[in-house]
Order: C-alpha cells, then structure tokens, then sequence
C-alpha cells in the first residue's frame, strides 16, 4: 500500500513531513539542513508539527509504519526523562 495514495485528507506539509521521516539521513546536520532547503521550515518547527502529527489518526491511516515507529522513539524518549 502506498501512503501517498491513502493520504486519508492529510494536507501536502504533513504527506512532506511524512515522506522526510521515511528517509535516511547520512549524517549529523544532513536532516535539518533538508527540513530547511525541501519544506522551508525551522527544525524546531518541523518537530512541533511532527508530534502533532503522530497524535493524528490521519497521519496513522496514511503511513502506519512510520507513525508506529516514530510514536514508540517518542515514548522511549519520554521514558528516558
């Protein structure tokens, strides 16, 4: 299934953050340095957008795979805390 095609009403910024968290990133900086130069937002932005987007069911419709594994790097995270 292609969460492209299943967007589930998702605007093109969140089906954008979601294609950049399925990606691989070669180093320090190369993630930011994207998040700037491909979708024209501050890091600290994008990230505040992408725990949003992990509370909405849209978001887990359209691409599971990436939503359950960026939820449970959250919460290992907030364990940690």
């Amino acid at each position: 299934m292609d969460p492209e095609r299943h967007d589930q009403g998702l605007g093109a910024r969140e089906r954008d953050i979601l294609a950049l968290e399925r990606r691989g990133f070669p180093g320090p900086g190369a993630k930011e340095r994207a998040i700037r130069e491909e979708l024209g937002l501050a890091p600290v932005r994008y990230y505040q957008l992408l725990n949003a987007l992990l509370d909405d069911p849209r978001a887990l419709a359209a691409d599971p795979v990436t939503v359950n594994r960026l939820r449970r790097i959250r919460e290992a995270r907030r364990a940690e805390r």
